[in-house]
C-alpha cells in the first residue's frame, strides 16, 4: 500500500509526500487523481497540486503499480483575490510594475492573495506585509531590474535614540552591512506563504552583480533574491527562484521557516550564489526541494564574530528531507559565519550530485566559544561524483587574517574565548559512489577535538577517473586523489560497517583519535 501525507495546504494548492518509497524520486511513475479525474503522472516523493478551489473539499488518489491510496483534503477559505494586473501591473516584460505589485501587497487582506498571472514582470524589490498569500501563477516570472540606482538600501546598523541599542537591517555574510534590499524583502512580518508555479528571476551575469564579489558597489552590498529579517512563520511552495546576485534565500533571526517543493537554480560558476542560508534561525524545515547553484546549496550560519558575540542568536532545530543538491560547493554546509553556533540539525532521505563535497564544515579559530556545532545527523543519504563527501575543516582560511598563523598552525594553541567547539556528529546508511578527492577529510583542532564522530552502514567507492584536488579550504591540505577515510583530532571515533573501494592507499588514516571502536 503506498502512503502518503500532506504537508501543506493552501486556498489553491496541495503539497503531498510519499512514506517510505525512496529517496527525492522514484524509479517509476505513479499517478494523482483529484475526484477520480487523473491531474498528474509524476516520480517525484514530494509532489503540490494546483488548481484548487477555496474551500473545498477533495478526495486525492494516488495510483501505484495497481494498488490505490486516497485521503481526503479541505482547502483553506480565501476571502478575495487581487490580482496584479488589476492594479496597473502589464507584465509585458517592459513597463516597470514594482509600484503596482507593491500597491495589491499592501491592499491584501486577511485569508486573502495577491495574485500575479502569466506575463514577465520587470520589478526592483517588493516588500512584504505580515498575514499574506503571495501566488505566482504559471507562466508567471518576477525579472528583477539589475540597474542598482534603482535600489533602496537596508543600511547595516543605526542606532537608537539614546544610543543603548542597534537596530539591524542589512547583513552581507555574518555581518550587520549596509545591502541593497533583495528582490523580495520581509522585515518583521509573520504569516506570510509566497507560492506557486512561477518563477522569481534576478537576471544577474558577471557584467551587472556578479563581479563584485566582496566589494561595495554602489554604496551597497549585492542585494539576495529573498531576504526575510527577524520574521516568522514563513512558506515558501512551489516556486522557483534563479539567477540570483548573491546568496538566493536568507532567512536571517526568522523562526519557524519551511521551503517546500521548491526549485533554486544557478549558473555553475556564479559567485556567492549560496541556495538557501538560514542564518540565527530556528525551526527550519526543507522538503523536497532541488538546487542547483554556482556555491553551497544549502549553508547553516549563526553570524560571524560581532553578530555571534552580540546576539548568541545559534541555528536550531533544522530538517532537511527529499532534497536534491547539484552542482554546489558543498550539498549541505555548515559556517562559516556561524560565531552563534548550530544544533540540532537532521538530513535524511537527500541525494547529493555532482558536489564538491557533501557535509561541510567550514570554521577556524576566532569564531570564538559561542560558536558550538552539535548534535548533527545525517542518515539515508545517496551521493553520486561527490569529490569529497565528509569535510570538517578547523582551518577554513576565510577572511584577512584567515592565512595568518593563528587561523592555519597546526600545533596546539592555548583554548580561550577564540576557541570553537564541534561536537556530536553521526552520519548512518549513506551510500557514496564516484568520490574523487577524498571519501573523507575531518580535521579538528589539536587543543579542542571534535567530541565524537560515528559513522555507520557508510559504503564509499571511487571513480575510475578521480581528479587530483584539495578536499578543504585550509593552508595545509595538500591535494589528493582517491584518498580513504581520514580522521584527524577527534576524542572519540566510531566506526561500524565502514566500507572503502577502489582507493589508492590506506583504507582508513586515524591520527590523534581518544578512543577508537571499529566494528
Amino acid at each position: 500500500m503506498i502512503q502518503m501525507q500532506m504537508i501543506f495546504s493552501s486556498a489553491r494548492s496541495v503539497t503531498i509526500e510519499l512514506i517510505d518509497m525512496g529517496i527525492y524520486e522514484m524509479n517509476t511513475m505513479y499517478e494523482i487523481f483529484i475526484d477520480g479525474r487523473l491531474v498528474k503522472k509524476t516520480n517525484k516523493i514530494v509532489e503540490s497540486i494546483y488548481g484548487l478551489k477555496p474551500a473545498t473539499t477533495y478526495e486525492i488518489t494516488l495510483k501505484y503499480k495497481g494498488e490505490a491510496s486516497s485521503f481526503a483534503v479541505t482547502t483553506k477559505k480565501e476571502y478575495v483575490t487581487l490580482n496584479v494586473k488589476d492594479f496597473g501591473a502589464k507584465g509585458d516584460g517592459q513597463k516597470d510594475d514594482t509600484g503596482a505589485i507593491q500597491a495589491a501587497i499592501l491592499s491584501c487582506p486577511a485569508d486573502s492573495r495577491v495574485y500575479i498571472p502569466q506575463g514577465t514582470y520587470k520589478i526592483t524589490s517588493l516588500f512584504l506585509k505580515s498575514n499574506l498569500t503571495l501566488e505566482i501563477g504559471e507562466q508567471a516570472v518576477l525579472s528583477a531590474f539589475t540597474d542598482r540606482s534603482k535600489f533602496a538600501i537596508l543600511p547595516g546598523v543605526i542606532q537608537n535614540y539614546e544610543e543603548t541599542e542597534e537596530y539591524n537591517l542589512g547583513s552581507w555574510e555574518g555581518n550587520p552591512l549596509d545591502t541593497f534590499a533583495s528582490i523580495i524583502t520581509g522585515i518583521n512580518v509573520e504569516n506570510v506563504v509566497i507560492c506557486g508555479q512561477g518563477i522569481i528571476d534576478g537576471c544577474t551575469d558577471f557584467d551587472n552583480w556578479w563581479k563584485y564579489t566582496t566589494t561595495k558597489e554602489g554604496g551597497a552590498f549585492r542585494p539576495r533574491m529573498i531576504f526575510l529579517n527577524h520574521c516568522k512563520n514563513i512558506i515558501l511552495q512551489g516556486i522557483t527562484v534563479q539567477n540570483s546576485p548573491s546568496w538566493n534565500i536568507h532567512p536571517y533571526f526568522t523562526n519557524h521557516f519551511k521551503a517546500i517543493d521548491i526549485k533554486v537554480l544557478g549558473p555553475a560558476d556564479s559567485r556567492n550564489t549560496d541556495g538557501l542560508d538560514p542564518e540565527s534561525c530556528y525551526d527550519v524545515e526543507i522538503v523536497g526541494c532541488y538546487f542547483s547553484v554556482g556555491d553551497d546549496c544549502i549553508a547553516i550560519k549563526s553570524g560571524k564574530i560581532y553578530m555571534g558575540k552580540k546576539l548568541k542568536t545559534p541555528t536550531k532545530k533544522v530538517r532537511i528531507r527529499q532534497t536534491c543538491m547539484r552542482d554546489g560547493h558543498g550539498a549541505i554546509t555548515l559556517g562559516s559565519e556561524i560565531a552563534a553556533g548550530v544544533n540540532d540539525l537532521k538530513v535524511e532521505n537527500c541525494l547529493f550530485l555532482h558536489t564538491d563535497r557533501g557535509l561541510r564544515i567550514k570554521t577556524r579559530r576566532g569564531r570564538g566559544k559561542d560558536s558550538v556545532l552539535d548534535k548533527i545527523e545525517f542518515k539515508n543519504i545517496v551521493m553520486d561524483h561527490v569529490k569529497a563527501p565528509f569535510v570538517a575543516n578547523s582551518f577554513y582560511f576565510c577572511d584577512p587574517d584567515g592565512r595568518g598563523e593563528y587561523v592555519g598552525t597546526l600545533e596546539a594553541l592555548p583554548v580561550d574565548d577564540r576557541t570553537p567547539v564541534l561536537g556530536n556528529f553521526k552520519f548512518s546508511n549513506i551510500v557514496c559512489t564516484n568520490c574523487h578527492f577524498t571519501g573523507s577529510y575531518i580535521h579538528g583542532l589539536p587543543e579542542q577535538k571534535i567530541k565524537s564522530i560515528e559513522m555507520e552502514n557508510v559504503d564509499i567507492s571511487y571513480y575510475e577517473e578521480a581528479q587530483t584536488g584539495v578536499a578543504a579550504m585550509m593552508l595545509a591540505c595538500e591535494p589528493t586523489s582517491k584518498q580513504g577515510v581520514f580522521i584527524n583530532n577527534v576524542e572519540r571515533v566510531i566506526l561500524k560497517n565502514v566500507s572503502v573501494s577502489g582507493n589508492e592507499g590506506e583504507a582508513l588514516l586515524l591520527d590523534n583519535i581518544e578512543e577508537l571502536i571499529v566494528d
